[in-house]
């Protein structure tokens, strides 16, 4: 019984799910403010889901969008590693083939959400945030 009391629950998925939503929903209206047109959300493939799909003065971005309610896990950048970025180039790779949209210029941004007691977010958008390794 002690041993429960000293380590919190789990938070349900919901809330995590919940908090994703939120995260992408306030990407959005700062990527609309800055001038991206908003193509297509939650974008489903076998690798995952990348988060949006933009455009920007012609350039089409593959945005990931990471949401923290607390620094308890790091800052949100820290969660787009190396393999994280690898699964999101095979994820805009799938999306360019069904689309047909081989060979159009092409970035990938991310857009770092932290959550704040005051309950409003602070958002960060790094724009380029990396390369691909190879790109069509």
């Amino acid at each position: 019984m002690a041993n429960r009391l000293l380590h919190a629950p789990p938070m349900p998925e919901r809330y995590h799910l919940r908090l994703g939503k939120t995260g992408e929903d306030l990407a959005c209206r700062a990527l609309r403010r800055r001038g991206y047109e908003i193509l297509d959300r939650r974008y489903r493939t076998r690798a995952g889901e990348l988060d949006i799909i933009a455009r920007e003065n012609g350039t089409l971005v593959f945005v990931e969008v990471k949401t923290r309610s607390s620094a308890r896990f790091g800052h949100p950048f820290d969660a787009v590693t190396r393999a994280k970025q690898r699964k999101l180039v095979a994820m805009a790779d799938d999306y360019l083939a069904r689309k047909g949209w081989q060979g159009r210029p092409c970035r990938f941004d991310v857009v770092g959400l932290s959550m704040r007691e005051t309950g409003r977010p602070v958002v960060e958008i790094v724009t380029n945030a990396f390369e691909a390794e190879r790109w069509p």
